[in-house]
């Protein structure tokens, strides 16, 4: 990481920040259909929420990614 510049790290902060804030939009929307899905359980919406798990648990990869690679470049 010491070849990391300033305009690198900037750059991840800002993926960062945008990604923390499409995350929580993501798992709002995921805990509607958890609601919908206890309220009248079908197919459709399972296969939805399942979409949107798969796409929040990339998301939190890609965070998780790049707080160590930012973390690591403050050492």
């Amino acid at each position: 990481m010491a070849s990391q510049t300033f305009f690198d790290m900037n750059a991840m902060i800002v993926e960062l920040e945008q990604l923390e804030h499409h995350e929580r939009k993501v798992s709002a929307f995921r805990r509607r259909l958890h609601d919908r899905l206890d309220a009248f359980p079908n197919e459709l919406t399972a296969k939805k929420e399942r979409e949107v798990s798969e796409k929040r648990r990339a998301l939190h990869r890609r965070i998780d990614s790049l707080r160590a690679q930012l973390d690591l470049a403050n050492h």
